[in-house]
């Protein structure tokens, strides 16, 4: 089936391929997820407020990754109102490592909505949900299906996968046109009172059966509707999408101590990593070194000169769209008399080396930490 054919046609034929499927495809799929659904934490309550912050946390994230700090999470914040009452450093600190930390700064900022206008309560309403901070379509749909029940589809890159294959889906999943056709077969198969449990089948028939690289065809529960396993082609789909490099950056930081104390920044409250706290330093310009890094950008970002007293270590961590080579070193004052001032961070702090643990930092920088703290050097 080709989804970027002729509108017309295509539209026939999907509705011809959704009624075939709907015709027994969600009973089964439901019978087989009472039976082979995993244990996680957030099934266990299912619960509006544990809805919404394992779907947020699931959000390009695995699902092991997840799991403590969820768990972790509904200890420290049990309701929505312990969310809103909290400050955002505090609500960054429990999502440090996750990463994608605006979806933290979201679920912050909509929990004070949720308490200023619904009672401290997730709302019900579809419309509502949408209108809130970092709660898109599949977050709403996972919401409205799993805790309330109601006939709202939802769909993640495993249901991609699964109807790519289900449908023979011979464009891209991420096309305007195929995306649309997804959102609409999914709606279309929900059955009648059955939507949390025929979404979280769909999702679970993805993590677990429908796999990227080895399907287990044979022990799907949707083989006898799967398009792709009977034309053979099942390896083929979905069809790949236009992959997008990742930038490499070179980015030199120091760590400065003066009288046991160590100084840190705070990021800017908009873009990359927005509120988390830092150790100084930015990318390397061409032909610099990273000790000139280092004291060029103490010296143009808090007005302060330092000298590198050796390197620490060089980490490297992986984001979505760059991977960063960062290079550490160890820092001291060039002279007395100097304060730092704060031009590219909100805010520049002297801290003992005990703080460190009790403040929100980027992946890379807490990383840095541990291996200080392991080495007893903070």
């Amino acid at each position: 089936m080709n989804v970027s054919r002729c509108p017309q046609e295509a539209s026939a034929e999907h509705g011809a391929r959704v009624d075939r499927v709907r015709k027994g495809l969600g009973r089964a799929l439901v019978t087989w997820f009472r039976t082979h659904r995993r244990t996680l934490p957030w099934r266990e309550q299912c619960t509006p407020y544990a809805v919404w912050i394992a779907e947020t946390m699931l959000q390009q994230t695995q699902v092991a990754t997840v799991i403590p700090y969820f768990e972790g999470w509904m200890q420290r914040f049990p309701d929505v109102a312990s969310v809103a009452a909290a400050r955002q450093e505090q609500v960054l600190k429990s999502w440090e490592g996750l990463g994608y930390y605006a979806r933290a700064r979201n679920l912050h900022r909509a929990a004070r909505i949720m308490v200023e206008r619904f009672q401290g309560r997730v709302p019900q309403q579809h419309e509502e949900l949408l209108r809130l901070p970092g709660i898109g379509p599949y977050t709403a749909g996972a919401i409205m299906s799993i805790a309330f029940n109601e006939e709202y589809p939802l769909v993640d890159a495993n249901v991609e996968r699964v109807f790519a294959r289900l449908f023979d889906l011979t464009s891209p999943v991420k096309e305007r046109v195929t995306k649309r056709f997804i959102w609409d077969a999914a709606r279309a198969l929900i059955p009648k009172g059955k939507a949390g449990a025929f979404n979280q089948a769909l999702m679970e028939l993805g993590a677990m059966v429908c796999l990227p690289g080895a399907p287990r065809c044979q022990a799907c529960p949707a083989k006898n509707w799967c398009t792709a396993l009977e034309k053979g082609v099942v390896e083929h789909r979905p069809v790949a999408g236009k992959k997008k490099r990742a930038t490499p950056l070179e980015v030199a930081l120091g760590v400065l101590v003066h009288r046991g104390r160590i100084l840190i920044q705070k990021r800017p409250d908009t873009g990359l990593m927005a509120n988390l706290w830092e150790f100084p330093g930015g990318k390397l310009e061409p032909g610099e070194t990273p000790a000139q890094a280092v004291r060029r950008e103490f010296r143009e970002e808090l007005e302060i000169d330092v000298r590198c007293d050796g390197k620490i270590t060089v980490i490297r961590h992986s984001y979505t769209s760059f991977r960063v080579t960062l290079h550490c070193h160890w820092c001291r004052l060039e002279g007395e008399g100097q304060t730092p001032k704060a031009h590219a961070a909100q805010e520049v702090r002297w801290v003992a080396p005990a703080e460190l643990e009790a403040l929100p930092f980027p992946a890379a920088d807490r990383r840095l930490i541990r291996l200080l703290q392991s080495k007893g050097e903070v």
